[in-house]
């Protein structure tokens, strides 16, 4: 009799593991998720699983092709000697020519150069990169700016395949019914830290994905004095100064075929 009823216990305690488990791997995706989700489609960038897309961001050429996990990202310009350097960052890492020889570079320039060609890249698609696998999203509640309604998402990154900047931290902010990202903050170590804010501008249709620039905000202190996810009070506020603008020029979207 005891061994029948154990017997009849461990049955049902595994009857709830694989209960539980099937709910487990079955739940509903989380409401950031379902955010980032749905601004993905509304930025069209599905279609940059497979393409090439060109611009220029202050006189130097970029190019960025993606092909299902696979990348290549080039930068080209004329440095202050009348040099064209070119830099390419892809998979095998990175490789930098000078008027078409290869140059050797210390370990500490390529990482830099890298990092460079990188963020100029993924802000230049975002949101599309919101899905990566270290990305890891919270969602922040509501906000209203500028009289529309907003849903406020952080992101940061797993330090397993978060690259060298994973323990940056970004907001963003998606429209509740565009389900565009009109506005993002993010922080930074560079000259002793501190924050920025964007709001997007001039948004246009280019091979079916939604291309952006941006008006570059900075708060007094360089935002150390509140957490980025308050820069939407700050920038109603008025208490924002302007420092740039980065324009995506020349756009171009092509297909690989």
């Amino acid at each position: 009799m005891y061994f029948f009823r154990t017997h009849t216990y461990t049955l049902f305690l595994l009857a709830l593991l694989l209960a539980f488990t099937s709910c487990t791997n079955n739940e509903k995706p989380s409401e950031a998720q379902e955010i980032v989700d749905a601004a993905l489609a509304a930025h069209g960038t599905q279609n940059l699983e497979q393409g090439v897309v060109t611009f220029r961001l202050r006189d130097r050429q970029y190019r960025a092709l993606r092909d299902n996990g696979a990348f290549v990202y080039s930068r080209t310009f004329t440095d202050s000697t009348g040099q064209r350097v070119h830099d390419v960052l892809s998979n095998s890492g990175f490789k930098r020519t000078v008027d078409d020889a290869e140059v050797t570079l210390p370990q500490e320039e390529q990482q830099a150069y890298s990092e460079s060609v990188n963020a100029v890249i993924y802000f230049a698609l975002l949101p599309y990169f919101l899905n990566d696998a270290a990305v890891q999203k919270e969602y922040l509640g509501e906000a209203t700016v500028k009289g529309e309604p907003y849903h406020k998402v952080k992101v940061t990154f797993r330090q397993e395949g978060g690259g060298e900047g994973f323990e940056d931290e970004y907001v963003y902010w998606f429209h509740q019914q565009r389900h565009t990202m009109d506005y993002l903050a993010y922080n930074f170590e560079e000259n002793g830290g501190g924050s920025r804010f964007r709001e997007a501008t001039n948004p246009r249709e280019i091979g079916n994905i939604r291309f952006q620039d941006y008006n570059n905000y900075k708060a007094p202190n360089n935002g150390k004095d509140f957490p980025i996810a308050n820069y939407d009070r700050v920038f109603e506020a008025g208490k924002l100064e302007k420092v740039s603008e980065v324009n995506l020029e020349e756009v171009k979207v092509f297909g690989l075929n």
